[in-house]
């Protein structure tokens, strides 16, 4: 009977990936309605009885494989795009998402203060397990990306282990606040301390050990896997749940070097997780009791308010304060934070543990709120954080440039204070580290090489630019771009002003270096004020075109269109459908294929882009 349970789970998580995939919906919802179907809510065929003691093994090594995928592909260049805002939600913003969940449920729930800081200790976490199907569904920029992610595996950890002290010390034993740092800390280090010794031991293997050349994907795969385990099981032999952060430890070791056969580790690591990814969502919301919840009535809901909508934006705009993430992508990430795996697992765990000490009512609490803000979340935030984002306009496509050198590093900061979704590709390690230093997602690698492109998105980039120093690698990149990638967008510095026809053939819009360099210094010269303003774009003033369309413009007057944008912004230029470029009147009407151009204030042209096309 449990093969014929555990093959009906499989079939539900593998149907609700593929649906998900379908609708372009994060997977989580689907696999926690599917969960809920089989639960004793509904049918009945999974109950808690039904694994006996061995779900909590199950669900142990199924967290330390998702965790160690999500550690494995967090790479040190994915942490540099914002390490202080990441810095500060792992240590300052878990702290207080921690004590104020505790504080929300203690007052609202009126439960004991341990309770409460029990809680607030598992809501800690968000994880890979629901972030990861996010990202699949929505395009972000990578600093966004970034923090999402590192915030994912890293509060997994912190939330694993302070649950456990918590209960060890202030719940069923007699322990204070020293004692619960003590322990928090003896823990954070044996887990760490045992998957990096896992991992270098994972890595001598894969790095010395001569593998038959057939077989050596196959071993590699092998191996990694009993790597999982042994960090898993060997941190818990030291010490009770430090196996996710030993887990966690090892994938984020083994990803950051250069182990053999790394693609076929990741193909087998993503195959892996999105198995036990399945198994174990639609296990555990099987596992939700609608009385539990039911029974916390409107203090519950308040809980929720004060975790989702009080605390969540409260960290997040403190942890991205003087960081480049723009207004709209902190009302994202505030937006965006539903709970997974661990908060699921070990709420269920814990609240079994609660009743065995003879604290019931405390137990359909912790039970009742974790499960009720999973639910929430993962239907109001996961379910839609694709429209969240659509409506937030945070998902532009990405704009590559090669060449990080004078010119491509300044066009790459511009574009990035624009709002562009930029990453820069250069093959010298210098200019790498500088523009990455500038906080400029950068890639070491060679632009005129198709696979490299490839790697770096241009199949679904919005435009490519060269702007290295040398005219044959700008032609040869703008080539690959155009006939390999069918980029919509493309142009190139170009050195030799004889070369601009090579590359006008291409469709490539060509930049004279020297024609531009002279505009800039006539501008200077003759036009001073409108230099000074030109350099400033994006900044206090801004220059936007849309094209006219049926739906907003067209059969307007210059005169009706200016009366409709903000003050501090006009209609400069008009751009006639054959080419042809004047300064309109008044009198002039908009006809479709026409583009428009909006001067003035930045604030202001935002403003009338908006108006006349609101998903620009």
């Amino acid at each position: 009977m449990l093969v014929a349970i555990v093959a009906v789970i499989l079939a539900l998580g593998v149907a609700s990936r593929v649906l998900a995939d379908r609708l372009r919906i994060p997977s989580v919802l689907f696999l926690i309605l599917a969960g809920i179907a089989i639960g004793p809510e509904m049918l009945g065929i999974v109950s808690r009885e039904t694994f006996g003691g061995g779900l909590s093994a199950m669900v142990g090594v199924s967290v330390a494989i998702i965790l160690f995928e999500g550690g494995y592909h967090l790479h040190l260049e994915k942490l540099r795009e914002s390490p202080r805002a990441l810095l500060r939600l792992a240590t300052v913003g878990a702290v207080i998402t921690w004590l104020g969940t505790a504080a929300a449920v203690t007052i609202f729930l009126d439960t004991s203060r341990e309770v409460g800081l029990l809680v607030g200790a598992l809501l800690i976490a968000t994880g890979p397990t629901v972030v990861g199907p996010i990202l699949q569904v929505v395009t972000v920029r990578d600093h966004v990306a970034s923090v999402l992610e590192g915030e994912g595996v890293i509060n997994d950890v912190t939330a694993a282990i302070l649950v456990v002290v918590v209960f060890e010390v202030l719940i069923v034993g007699d322990g204070g606040w020293p004692r619960l740092l003590v322990d928090f800390l003896g823990h954070l280090v044996i887990g760490l301390g045992v998957g990096a010794l896992v991992a270098a031991a994972v890595w001598l293997l894969l790095d010395r050990a001569d593998l038959a050349p057939g077989n050596g994907p196959l071993h590699a795969r092998l191996i990694v896997l009993a790597g999982i385990v042994v960090a898993y099981g060997g941190a818990e032999l030291v010490a009770s749940e430090t196996g996710i952060a030993a887990a966690a430890m090892a994938g984020f070791a083994l990803g950051n070097v250069d182990l053999p056969h790394h693609e076929d580790v990741i193909d087998f690591l993503d195959d892996l997780s999105v198995v036990v990814l399945s198994f174990v969502f639609v296990a555990l919301a099987a596992l939700i009791s609608f009385e539990d919840i039911l029974t916390l009535g409107l203090a519950g809901v308040a809980v929720v308010i004060a975790v989702t909508l009080v605390l969540r934006p409260a960290v997040i705009f403190l942890a991205t304060t003087n960081e480049r993430f723009t207004r709209n992508e902190r009302l994202f990430l505030s937006a965006v934070g539903p709970r997974g795996i661990i908060p699921a697992s070990v709420a269920t765990l814990f609240a079994v543990e609660l009743q065995t000490i003879g604290r019931p009512l405390e137990a359909q609490f912790l039970a009742g709120t974790v499960f009720l803000i999973i639910f929430t979340t993962v239907i109001l935030q996961a379910g839609l954080a694709r429209q969240i984002s659509e409506y937030l306009e945070i998902s532009p496509m990405r704009t590559i440039i090669v060449g990080g050198g004078r010119v491509g590093l300044s066009l790459a900061e511009r574009l990035e204070a624009d709002g562009e979704n930029v990453l820069l590709v250069d093959s010298d390690p210098d200019a790498v580290e500088k523009a990455r230093n500038r906080g400029i997602r950068t890639v070491e690698g060679d632009g005129t090489d198709a696979d490299v492109l490839e790697r770096v998105g241009a199949a679904d980039a919005k435009t490519v630019i060269a702007t290295t120093p040398d005219d044959d690698v700008n032609l040869l990149v703008c080539q690959l771009a155009k006939t390999s990638f069918d980029v919509s967008t493309v142009a190139s510095r170009v050195n030799q002003p004889e070369n601009v026809e090579a590359f006008e053939a291409l469709g490539v819009r060509a930049i004279d270096l020297s024609m531009a360099t002279a505009w800039s210094l006539e501008n200077v010269l003759e036009r001073p004020s409108l230099s000074a303003w030109m350099n400033e774009l994006g900044r206090t003033g801004d220059v936007q075109e849309i094209e006219v369309t049926a739906s907003d413009l067209v059969g307007k007057s210059i005169a009706e269109v200016n009366a409709e944008i903000p003050d501090g912004c006009i209609v400069g230029l008009l751009t006639h459908s054959d080419g042809e470029t004047e300064v309109p009147t008044g009198d002039h009407r908009l006809r479709e294929g026409d583009r428009v151009t909006f001067i003035g204030q930045t604030d202001a042209v935002d403003r009338a882009i908006k108006r006349f096309h609101p998903h620009d």
